[in-house]
């Protein structure tokens, strides 16, 4: 038995179980993702009983949590089977974060890249149709808390700031859809932060294309604030193929 499930604390037994459960899903998230157990393997839930040291209860759970990611799928005869990447749910914040603590990192980083790409510049150029006076000022003084936090090295401040103005302009846009995306940008700018493949100064060109993203957002531009954007998304490029080259991980897993 799970002994420290099986403890009774009035009023604490469900943060133990959440505890339990979120330490098992991210340690086989992770294991998955990170291609210890590839597509085609068989999980045994009792093996992974004994491997977790948790209850058949919470294991079951975590699998319950992986087949709705499309991680794993139940197969009469046969037990939870491990799928092809290509049928994951590569939007769930969760796989996103696991892929980026394998071997998988540099393609995660690019193919994420690649869709910030695609739809940012463009929610930039919404936004400079949709924002309200208030909201847009707001984004002019936190691209000016970033160039502050930028120059300063304060690499958790900034790392902060960056999430909350990609937010703010995907939020403007006034697309459900994009808004969306926002938690996924938000695990990609902390994984790159957290692997430590971001500068440790922001380069003051991409300081200065935050501050033009705004500014041109309040001034209802467009088509400068995309441009802007296309640059930012450009730059995120260079920086991480400097990154390959150096490391010599592949590009695509």
């Amino acid at each position: 038995m799970d002994r420290s499930s099986s403890v009774v604390v009035p009023g604490q037994a469900t943060v133990v179980e959440t505890g339990l459960h979120a330490r098992v899903l991210d340690h086989l998230g992770t294991a998955i993702c990170g291609g210890e157990f590839p597509a085609g393997t068989v999980l045994n839930i009792d093996d992974l009983v004994d491997r977790y040291a948790v209850s058949r209860s919470v294991v079951r759970e975590v699998l319950r949590v992986l087949a709705a990611m499309g991680l794993i799928e139940t197969r009469r005869r046969v037990g939870v089977l491990i799928r092809q990447a290509n049928v994951w749910n590569v939007f769930d914040p969760r796989v996103i974060r696991w892929r980026l603590a394998s071997s998988a990192r540099m393609a995660q980083l690019r193919s994420i890249t690649e869709l910030r790409t695609a739809v940012e510049p463009h929610a930039a150029w919404l936004a400079a149709e949709r924002v309200g006076h208030d909201d847009a000022s707001d984004l002019v003084g936190l691209a000016a808390k970033m160039w502050a936090a930028g120059k300063a090295g304060d690499e958790a401040r900034f790392l902060h700031l960056d999430i909350e103005f990609h937010r703010r302009v995907l939020l403007a846009s006034g697309n459900e859809m994009f808004v969306k995306l926002q938690e996924l940008v938000a695990e990609v700018l902390t994984g790159r932060h957290h692997y430590h493949l971001m500068p440790h100064h922001p380069h003051e060109q991409a300081l200065r294309l935050h501050a033009d993203v705004a500014q041109a957002i309040q001034r209802r531009d467009g088509e400068r604030a995309r441009a802007a954007m296309v640059q930012i998304m450009e730059q995120a490029f260079d920086e991480m193929k400097q990154l390959w080259e150096r490391s010599g991980e592949p590009e695509r897993p």
